[in-house]
């Protein structure tokens, strides 16, 4: 009778252990996933900062770049692309992709950049938006516009 009770004993003890690590595991995804909201939440502060130092550093208003489908609108004239390019970001994903590449690098030379910069601006944007933002970079008008973008002949 006594092994009977020593292995009970066991048994509610392993079962006690197994829930402690249970819940360590909870704790801990828990913290991660916290940290991993708060890094969300500075990345998503630090584009719209430098957005609307972008906008306005163009002469646009920098609330538009809250305002969603909006700040899409401004950018596109900021670089000198037809507004109809809307419908191609909300429309067909594949399409959004090449367009937001093709507006990167429009937006770069509007600002005097080189393609190395597009290039950052294409592979780390919260970065090359800050440097792009609150850098010493001036504002020279739409590049499509200007024949720098590679627009289509008869745009603009």
């Amino acid at each position: 009778m006594l092994i009977g009770q020593l292995q009970l004993l066991a048994q509610i003890t392993d079962d006690q252990a197994g829930a402690a690590a249970a819940g360590a595991a909870a704790t801990a995804a828990a913290g991660v996933g916290i940290v991993m909201f708060l890094v969300y939440i500075a990345l998503v502060v630090a584009i719209v900062v430098a957005q609307w130092k972008i906008f306005t550093k163009a002469g646009q208003p920098g609330w538009a770049c809250i305002v969603p489908i909006y700040n899409i609108v401004v950018m596109l004239q900021i670089c000198g692309r037809p507004t109809w390019w809307i419908a191609g970001f909300l429309l067909c994903p594949p399409v959004a992709v090449v367009f937001a590449i093709m507006l990167s690098i429009d937006l770069a030379k509007s600002f005097g950049k080189e393609t190395g910069f597009a290039i950052g601006l294409i592979l780390l944007p919260p970065i090359f938006l800050l440097m792009l933002g609150f850098g010493s970079a001036e504002y020279q008008g739409p590049a499509a516009l200007a024949g720098g973008g590679g627009g289509a002949p008869g745009e603009g």
